[in-house]
């Protein structure tokens, strides 16, 4: 593309695109761009609508766009004819819009808001980059591309081009893609940062919480953030683009906003290395923008510390350390982002303003002593380094007092004792205690004597012997109460030393803290409990002095006596001491436990009193070897036997205080054990006690097995695991019934025990069982693997535990039964076993290997292996259905057996389902969920194996229905079992049932339930249960009861008269009526809408009967609702349709095997139809009838009529959608069944013609957008070649008979007619040709005319059908004319219609019928021109004559209908016609067609044409006439035809130009065939080119002739046009070869005097642009010359053009050519200027006239001069002016010329005007009157030309002044024009108002720029004096002009005037007080120029 075009290309305005104009393919963003095309606007309007409607439901802020972009109003509104302001405001609308529909856009509301703008406002052209805007945040979705897809792009320098690859394929933009181009280009960078700030200010009426534009700053942060990271370099622009961005972030209050401005500062600080000052402006923003936002604490100190940490700030600002300091939670977030991230950075800027605010006392410090503390902490390490020498350097505070350090006591303490332990050496020593001794006089920092330190270092001190002395003068001071010390400090130090390493350093910390008063109960205990707790006495002796003595101190502590809880907590804690570890009374593990045993605490407590005097006897009875185990079974015993004794409460209390705990002390609750006599293993059935007892035991279990599993008491609890098993479940089988309880409670959804068994446990369990199986014997195996054991069952279930583990254990333990080959489940076990590995991978596996299993012993052959698996497996089953087993666990093992089915399987379980459907009643218990959850999984077992039980097992069916019938639903979102049984009725299920009884009863049942029902999930199922089965037509037609066959007669009259006499029966009859009126219509209809959807239905021709019944029994008079019978009558009908949809799906005839037809009752269809008032109804009865059109079309034939004359009264009336698809398939169904019926031609064309009929008459009820869809449809389904020609002329004739008024009539007639063309577009070209020539042989056997009461003469055959189409004798002859008018109108309009002629310019294939149509018109046509003859005289000639011109008209454009060749053959023919109209309208044709496209086969018709032109004429005059317009016409055809071939086929017009010749040299021709002549001869001449040039002596000559005749001329205004048009033509085409005619020519141009032809000048101007530019110069010059000296002495009007002409001819000239040529031109202008001199005497008007043309011509030259060239021609015309002898008019010439050439050459003409100073001078002297009184000029207009010579010398200095810029007004200049120039205001030659107008105009202005060219203060004085003194002039008139001149030379000079008001003001006042001042005029000045000087004073 070149430059120029994409300067076009951006002046483009998107309102000139043509795709605007074209509606076949329309952007969209919800349609395809051509289905978008059909689209109205309404509708487009309608969805916007709609779509606004619901974004107002979300978000109010769309509502004030309802008046604007989805009013009323915008529908009209077409932008691309507004003004600039109104697109303006409309566009920031959209805009605003599109920004806040943004965070909506993946909507669908929102999505058609914007299909609304695209159709209306073409924001895709005029609003790209808001659309963009809106949908940019979603670019990896597919509505991104397709909001791309509608931008017009493909320019490379659009905005968007980049995204022009998405177009095309349709996927979405890639991240990457997106990022990488975000950091290229940075104004799509901006692009993305300014769509942020839009949307703020968009939503910025939501308040500081703004939900929605969380989209848009997650776009904005994910899109900069990563486009950071990815540039390789950050570039100052780069920051520069989004600082501002990000300052407007952190400014913002929006959260969300913030945080994204917060992430992207730090991925700039951690890419970019910034300056120091903008680091510190980031870190202000960022403290001021916590500080206002305190919900984002975190995120912005992180940013701040991250910006901080990558910059190496060494500190921030003052202000931004004041933010800091005013955070609140300062501290806490720290801490937070200190415990993961290092927070130094920040710390170490915030130090130095911590230090000046801890040791000055300057303001008031905001910061808190525990933020101190915190920033202490975290620079402990860096005191000695930083923070100390900073508080000892400070001398100016240091010497005058301590330091003020009492604020942060808490802070400095705690940094100080965590810094004393780093002193290493004496520097940092003395540095310390330099700083110590800075701090307050506090007691902890005073040296101690002993140990030359201060207590605080000892307390801390690394030697053991220091802390003692420290301790120990920690004590002194407690037991004396010195003051200086915090009780928080001592309190720390003692509890601090208590956890001290060494015994003898602890030991002292135990006596300082018995001194102590202030230490709390709590802090104590829990101290002295830690010691027990942490220290171990088996590996540390040396610490049983400390525990003794802490054990002593809580032994003589008297709180714990007040505080009961606390009491019993330390028995608690200290009951594992009591257990003997050690048999050696002198070793320190068993001195603790004697010690711990002797306390008051343990011998007073209730649960271990008299355990120390116990303890005593077994040492003294018992030796060393067996203490430990005798004295733990005495402390059980002790325990066990101080609980049983205990009350209930307190043994509550007890077991509450121990219940949570692993201590031993619980084991005392192995001496309680309850007893039961009931089967205990079963919770379900336990009573309360019987389950607290289980929960107690389980809870010992958990808790022994824990303790023996691990740690060092672990041998211990397995000896008490062993106790509990001897104790409490000694019994073999009481002992695997409580593990088997263990395994499978889990299970449990009850929880009856309120006792959750988690994996842990039960895995232990299994371990436990495990290995008890390990250890048993055969016998005990046997027992245990016995079918009344729940062993193996509880282990089967563990198999499928979603835990693996619990599987491992499982199988482990199962492994342990492998010996018991006497097991009934040994089968099983075995096969389980040898797949290890996927049972323990899966636990999915054991279900489909016991299914696997199952199936393998069904499918075998009887051998005893497959029936003891089978055998097995029923046990199984019969452990589920045993009522003692546990409901879950029965639920287990049936979900383990889910993959085992059948029959028998079903039969087992069906005593624990009817044990559990008798449970679920009204009257049974209540129900557990693990019940209802098993009987969910019994009822699972109906399925496809199982369903022949029921027909053979009448108990399984009975089940199963009862299930149906339990509505319980037992537990919150659990399903009842009525949902369950019927979702077991599948498609294979119901298949398998096999007996029809079973399948019609459970069909029954579910109709029941379907009718009973009232929850409406439980009808939902039944729906989906019945569509889903396969079912027999037979047995839902026996749900709807018998059949009657109603005896229904063959006709309709019949079927009415069969109606009244049933309905009399009916009334008389006292009885209900039987059969199937037995059958309530809720359980029919029901029914019925099952089967609508139904499509598994075997033989549905069973439903025939029953359905037609039924419908017949609904069309009987009841007293029912009528609206339910229709509903019930529209269902019927539907499922008649489906049935035969289902019978023949292709519409193909049914057998008579399959269906019978005369079960098919179709008249009562009909009766149905017409006896129906519902649309619905309707709409079902057509579509029926319609299909058993195709199916039975005899039966439909007979009904067909009252079918169709229904639908036009009823339902054509409809504007639905439904209607209209409901009319279409009847038309569809019907009429082609109709049409293939054999042997019935004749009668079925009658019916179609009254079925189009039918539709006609109905038409104008029809709505207006429904009618050519039907018509469309009907003409598709009969055919449109075969009956298209009947439609229109039905409608012809309904448009004919109707009666309107004129005006009214005409807008009918042409909406009609545009209705007609656009149903005959709907099809294509043959079969309108077709139609059109049927229609005009249809007309053609019209009769001519018919007189009232006469009967026409028919022309040839009138067959019966046409009287159906127009019935003469029916209509009167006004309306057959008007008919007949009315059909040949039409045809012309359809011929020359957009849709036909573009589907004909497609049309491909031979013309035939485009020949029959021509010939058939032009038969036509001369029936029509002999009616014109015969009917010349008569009232109807002037119909006849527009008959025939209509017809004309027709073929015209059949005619253009016809291809070339047949084209060319007809006109030929024509134009030989003897007639000249026929002649004249064959060439009218040709025009027409040459005008509309070309062919080169036309040029054989020039051969024609010239034989009418050169025909002869000797003729009449009537017949001369006519063939003047023959000619005429032929040689305008001869025109076109060269316009068109000429330039390709030069040599087959040169006998065009020779006749055409002949024609103008002829001097009798006719003038108008001259013109006409002209006009062909400069077409052909323009095409011809050199083969013209021989024809020119005879052409030029003729035509300069014709020119030269006025009289002619001026009458014939076409003949002058075709002359001058000719001569134009000829010049233009042959430039070079016109010189001999040339002078001739020149003479001719100024023919533009005629106004009467506005086209001449036209046609003039462009002779002479021709003239000018296209004749060389050696040629023009010298005709210009010769022309000039003809036209000055005679003809000076020509003299205009002429110049005109020249000028033109010079502009164009080149430079070098001009330099040529510029002697002869120069001598040229000499002459010619000299024409005021010569030529002009008497005439100054026409002289100036004249002479300015002249003068305009001279200065073309010039400015195409250079300054070299041109400054000898300005010398030369001045010499010339001021020759001596020469006349002084060319003075005026020359004074006229410089003006002229100043005022064109401006600054460049100063360099010239030296020479005019002196000479100019000379001229205002020698003109002024005052100075002399001879007269200048010599001719009496001596005073005209004297002033117009003023004037141009004044104007021209004016000039001269204006321009300066080179200081051109010296001194000695400005002298010699000063006084000539002011002396003007004096010379008041030519009368007062000349005076007065060259003094305003020409003079002051003069004279004012004369004062700001001469630029020297010293020449303005003379100046304004000189002036001044004309004030004192005796002419009032020239002391006006004076006071003139001031005023304007104060409002020139401005401020620099001021100089000169001292002798200015004189002047004034003299003025003021003569006698003058009484004129107006002078007061008037003076006040101006008072007003200026005012004005410059201020």
């Amino acid at each position: 593309m070149t430059s120029l075009a994409h300067q076009l290309k951006r002046l483009a305005l998107p309102q000139n695109d043509p795709s605007l104009l074209s509606r076949k393919d329309v952007a969209s963003l919800l349609f395809d761009p051509k289905e978008a095309a059909s689209i109205d606007r309404d509708t487009f309007f309608a969805l916007g609508c709609t779509g606004l409607e619901e974004l107002l439901g979300i978000e109010s802020a769309f509502e004030e766009f309802q008046e604007t972009l989805f009013s009323q109003a915008s529908k009209g509104l077409e932008r691309s004819v507004q003004t600039k302001e109104v697109n303006q405001k409309l566009d920031a609308s959209i805009s605003l819009f599109l920004t806040r529909l943004s965070p909506y856009f993946l909507l669908k509301p929102a999505q058609k808001c914007i299909e609304w703008l695209i159709h209306r406002f073409h924001i895709h052209q005029y609003n790209q980059d808001s659309l963009i805007a809106c949908s940019l945040p979603y670019h990896e979705t597919k509505v991104f591309v397709r909001v791309i897809q509608l931008l017009k792009i493909k320019d490379p320098t659009h905005r968007w081009n980049w995204l022009q690859c998405l177009q095309k394929p349709g996927v979405p933009l890639a991240r990457g893609t997106l990022i990488t181009h975000c950091y290229k280009d940075l104004g799509f960078m901006d692009f993305i940062c300014s769509l942020v700030t839009k949307s703020v200010k968009a939503y910025s009426h939501s308040g500081e919480n703004c939900p929605q534009l969380r989209v848009i700053f997650s776009f904005y942060a994910s899109t900069i953030i990563p486009a950071l990271d990815a540039v390789e370099k950050v570039t100052d622009a780069l920051v520069a683009k989004l600082l501002p961005y990000v300052q407007k972030g952190l400014k913002s209050s929006l959260v969300d906003y913030k945080a994204a401005t917060y992430m992207i500062v730090c991925q700039l600080a951690v890419k970019v290395v910034m300056e120091s000052h903008l680091v510190d402006t980031l870190a202000l923003q960022i403290s001021k923008s916590v500080v206002k936002t305190p919900t984002l604490p975190r995120e912005g100190l992180g940013s701040l510390i991250v910006l901080l940490q990558n910059q190496k700030a060494e500190s921030i600002s003052e202000k931004a350390f004041g933010y800091l300091s005013a955070i609140p939670t300062l501290v806490p977030t720290l801490k937070d982002i200190a415990s993961v991230y290092d927070i130094g950075p920040l710390l170490r800027c915030l130090l130095p303003h911590l230090v000046r605010f801890v040791v000055t006392d300057k303001g008031r410090f905001l910061m808190s002593g525990t933020t101190i503390l915190f920033i202490f902490r975290y620079f402990c390490q860096d005191v000695h380094c930083k923070f100390l020498p900073a508080l000892v350097n400070c001398d100016s505070v240091l010497p005058s007092r301590p330091l003020p350090l009492s604020r942060y006591p808490g802070a400095l303490d705690v940094v100080l004792e965590g810094h004393v332990s780093d002193i290493s050496n004496k520097e940092e020593q003395n540095l310390f205690h330099q700083f110590i001794s800075l701090s307050l006089s506090s007691g902890k920092y005073k040296i101690i004597p002993e140990s030359d330190t201060t207590l605080l270092l000892g307390l801390n001190h690394p030697l053991p012997s220091v802390r003692n002395l420290a301790l120990e003068h920690l004590k002194e001071i407690l037991r004396t109460g010195q003051a200086g010390f915090d009780e928080d400090f001592l309190r720390e130090a003692v509890l601090e030393r208590l956890r001290d390493d060494v015994p003898e350093v602890v030991l002292a910390a135990l006596k300082a803290m018995q001194v102590m008063k202030f230490l709390s109960a709590e802090d104590m205990v829990s101290s002295l409990l830690s010691l027990f707790q942490r220290t171990d006495v088996s590996k540390a002796g040396n610490w049983f002095p400390v525990l003794k003595e802490a054990m002593r101190v809580l032994d003589n502590t008297h709180l714990l006596e007040e505080i009961p809880t606390l009491r019993n907590r330390v028995v608690t804690e200290l009951l594992p001491f009591l257990v003997i570890t050690c048999p050696y009374e002198n070793l320190p593990e068993y001195q603790v436990a004697s010690c711990v045993a002797r306390s008051s605490l343990i011998s007073q407590h209730p649960l271990t009193q008299g355990w120390s005097q116990a303890l005593e006897d077994v040492m003294a009875r018992t030796c060393p070897s067996d203490v430990m185990g005798v004295a733990n079974q005495q402390l059980i015993s002790t325990m066990t036997k101080n609980l049983l004794g205990m009350e209930a409460s307190s043994k509550r209390s007890c077991v509450s205080n121990l219940k949570h705990t692993r201590q031993a002390g619980c084991l005392s609750f192995l001496g309680l054990r309850g007893r039961t006599s009931e089967t205990w293993w079963n919770p379900e059935k336990l009573d309360n006690t019987t389950c607290c007892y289980l929960r107690l035991l389980i809870r010992l279990f958990e808790m022994t097995i824990a303790g023996a599993s691990q740690g060092p008491l672990a041998p211990g609890f397995r000896a008490l695991m062993r106790l509990l098993f001897q104790v409490h479940l000694s019994e073999l089988p009481e002992l695997f019934g409580f593990l088997s309880l263990l395994w499978g409670y889990g299970w449990s959804q009850s929880d009856q025990l309120d006792h959750r068994v988690g994996a842990v446990l039960q895995t232990q369990a299994l371990y436990v069982g495990r290995a008890l199986l390990s250890s048993q014997n055969g016998k005990n195996l046997k027992l245990l693997t016995s079918a009344t054991s729940p062993v193996v069952p509880s282990l089967l279930m563990c198999l499928g535990s979603p835990v693996r583990e619990v599987r491992r254990a499982a199988v482990a333990a199962l492994q342990e039964l492998g010996g018991a080959d006497a097991s009934p489940f040994h089968l099983v076990t075995k096969k389980l076993l040898q797949e290890t590995e996927e049972l323990i991978t899966d636990p999915s596996h054991v279900s489909q290997a016991l299914g696997k299993m199952y199936e393998e012993a069904i499918a075998g052959k009887g051998k005893a292996q497959d029936k003891k698996m089978i055998a097995s497996v029923d046990q199984l089953l019969g452990c589920v259905q045993s009522p003692d087993c546990p409901s879950y666990t029965a639920r287990a093992l049936l979900q383990l057996l889910r993959e085992v089915n059948g029959e028998a399987v079903l039969e087992v379980l069906l005593p624990a389902m009817e044990r559990l459907l008798d449970q679920s009643g009204p009257d049974g218990p209540t129900f557990l969920k693990d019940e209802a959850l098993l009987l969910q999984f019994l009822l699972t077992k109906y399925n496809e194996q199982s369903a022949p039980l029921l027909a053979r097992h009448k108990g399984s069916l009975e089940c199963f229905i009862r299930a149906t019938g339990t509505l319980l639903e037992p537990f919150p979102g659990m399903p009842s079992f009525q949902l369950v049984a019927l979702e077991q009725i599948t498609k294979p299920f119901f298949a398998a049932l096999g007996d029809e009884k079973v399948q019609q009863r459970l069909l029954a049942v579910m109709f029941d339930l379907l009718v009973d029902c009232k929850n409406p999930v439980c009808a939902q199922t039944i729906n989906g249960v019945f569509k889903s089965i396969t079912v027999d037509g037979e047995l839902v037609a026996a749900e709807f009861g018998p059949v009657d066959r109603p005896k229904v007669s063959g006709s309709v009259h019949q079927t009415r008269r069969s109606k009244m006499l049933h309905r009399k029966a009916q009334d008389s009859a006292s009885g209900p009526p039987d059969g199937i009126s037995a059958v309530p219509w809720q359980r029919v209809t029901l029914i019925l809408e099952l089967l609508q959807h139904k499509k598994k239905l075997k033989r549905p021709q069973k439903l025939v009967p029953t359905l037609f019944s039924l419908l017949s029994r609904s069309l009987e008079p009841v007293q029912d609702d009528v609206t339910n019978l229709e509903y019930t009558k529209q269902l019927i009908l539907s499922c008649l349709l489906n049935v035969c949809y289902k019978l023949s799906p292709d519409g193909a005839l049914i057998s008579k095997d399959v269906l019978e037809e005369e079960k098919f009752n179709v008249e009562l269809v009909v009766q149905c139809l017409r006896g129906s008032g519902m649309p619905q109804t309707h709409h079902h009865a057509l579509l029926l009838l319609g299909t058993m059109a195709r199916i039975f079309p005899e039966k439909v034939l007979h009904n067909i009529m009252p079918i169709f004359t229904f639908m036009g009264a009823n339902v054509m009336r409809l504007d639905d959608a439904y209607s209209f698809q409901v009319i279409s398939k009847t038309v569809q169904m019907v009429i082609p069944a109709l049409i293939k019926l054999p042997g019935r031609t004749e009668s079925m064309e009658t019916v179609v013609i009254r079925v189009v009929h039918v539709f006609v008459d109905a038409l104008p009820h029809v709505p207006e957008h429904r009618r050519r869809p039907v018509l469309a449809g009907l003409m598709t389904t009969l055919g449109a070649g075969h009956f298209l020609w009947v439609l229109l002329l039905l409608l012809f004739k309904q448009h004919a008979m109707q009666a309107t008024s004129a005006d009214a009539g005409e807008t009918a007639l042409q909406r009609d007619v545009e209705f007609w063309i656009s149903v005959c577009c709907e099809f294509e070209v043959p079969e309108q040709l077709l139609s059109l020539f049927k229609i005009l042989k249809y007309l053609s056997r019209l009769p001519e005319d018919k007189e009232d009461g006469e009967i026409p003469r028919l022309n040839g055959c009138w067959q019966g059908t046409d009287t159906l189409l127009f019935n003469v004798e029916m209509h009167s002859g006004k309306e057959l004319r008007h008919y007949k008018f009315l059909s040949l109108s039409f045809l012309s309009q359809l011929l020359a219609s957009d849709g036909f002629v573009g589907k004909v310019g497609h049309l491909a294939g031979p013309s035939v019928m485009r020949a029959h149509l021509l010939e058939e018109i032009l038969c036509y046509i001369n029936s029509v021109a002999r009616c014109v003859e015969a009917n010349a005289n008569k009232p109807t000639a002037k119909f006849w004559r527009a008959m025939l011109n209509k017809s004309y008209d027709v073929l015209d454009k059949v005619i253009a209908l016809l291809p070339t060749d047949t084209f060319i053959t007809v006109m030929r023919g024509l134009m030989a016609n003897k007639l000249p109209s026929v002649r004249r309208k064959a060439m009218e044709l040709l025009n027409n067609k040459l005008q509309q496209k070309t062919v080169c086969v036309l040029l054989n018709l020039t051969k024609d044409l010239l034989s009418i032109v050169s025909r002869g004429q000797h003729e009449d005059d009537e017949e001369e006439e006519e063939q003047a317009i023959n000619r005429q016409t032929a040689l305008y055809s001869l025109k076109l035809l060269c316009r068109s071939f000429g330039a390709s086929h030069q040599e087959a017009f040169v006998p065009v130009l020779h006749g055409a010749m002949e024609l103008v040299t002829s001097p009798h021709e006719d003038r108008n065939v001259m013109g006409s002549a002209l006009l062909c001869i400069a077409e052909v001449t323009s095409a011809l080119k050199a083969l013209a040039v021989p024809q020119l002596p005879r052409l030029m000559p003729a035509v300069l002739q014709t020119l030269k005749e006025r009289k002619e001329l001026f009458s014939n205004k076409v003949y002058l046009l075709s002359a001058v048009t000719a001569l134009q033509r000829v010049s233009e085409t042959l430039p070079h070869f016109i010189s001999p005619y040339l002078k001739d020519i020149l003479l001719q141009v100024h023919l533009n005097i005629c106004t009467k032809c506005p086209q001449l000048p036209v046609r003039l101007a462009s002779l002479r642009a021709t003239l000018a530019t296209k004749v060389p110069s050696r040629v023009l010059l010298p005709a210009v010359t010769m022309c000039y000296s003809q036209v000055a002495q005679s003809q000076q009007n020509r003299l205009g053009p002429l110049m005109d002409i020249l000028k033109d001819h010079i502009v164009h000239m080149e430079r070098d050519e001009l330099t040529g040529h510029q002697s002869e031109l120069t001598s040229f202008f000499l002459t010619a200027l000299d024409f005021r001199s010569q030529h002009s005497q008497g005439n100054l008007e026409k002289a100036n006239e004249a002479e300015g043309c002249i003068i305009h011509c001279l200065l073309a030259m010039i400015l195409k001069m250079s300054e070299a060239s041109f400054r000898p021609l300005f010398f030369k015309l001045f010499d010339w002016s001021k020759t001596e002898g020469a006349p002084k008019d060319r003075l005026l010439t020359f004074c006229r010329l410089a003006d002229s050439i100043a005022d064109k050459l401006k600054g460049l003409f100063v360099l010239f005007a030296g020479h005019l100073v002196k000479p100019f001078a000379d001229l205002l002297n020698q003109t002024n009157v005052t100075k002399t009184d001879e007269a200048f000029f010599d001719s009496d207009d001596n005073v005209e030309k004297t002033c117009l010579l003023l004037q141009y010398v004044l104007d021209c200095l004016h000039k001269i002044f204006l321009y300066d810029t080179k200081h051109f007004v010296s001194k000695e200049r400005a002298d010699t024009l000063m006084a000539p120039l002011v002396d003007q205001l004096e010379n008041t030659l030519g009368g007062v108002e000349v005076y007065h107008a060259r003094v305003t105009e020409h003079l002051v202005p003069c004279i004012a720029q004369f004062s700001i060219a001469v630029r020297d203060d010293s020449q303005w004085k003379p100046l304004n004096y000189q002036v001044l003194l004309k004030t004192r002039h005796s002419s009032p008139k020239v002391r006006f002009s004076s006071l003139l001149m001031l005023v304007e030379l104060a409002g020139k000079l401005k401020e620099n005037y001021m100089v000169l008001l001292p002798e200015t003001i004189p002047f004034l006042a003299e003025l003021m007080e003569g006698k003058s001042y009484l004129s107006p005029y002078c007061l008037l000045c003076v006040c101006l120029l008072l007003q200026v000087l005012l004005h410059l004073r201020s």
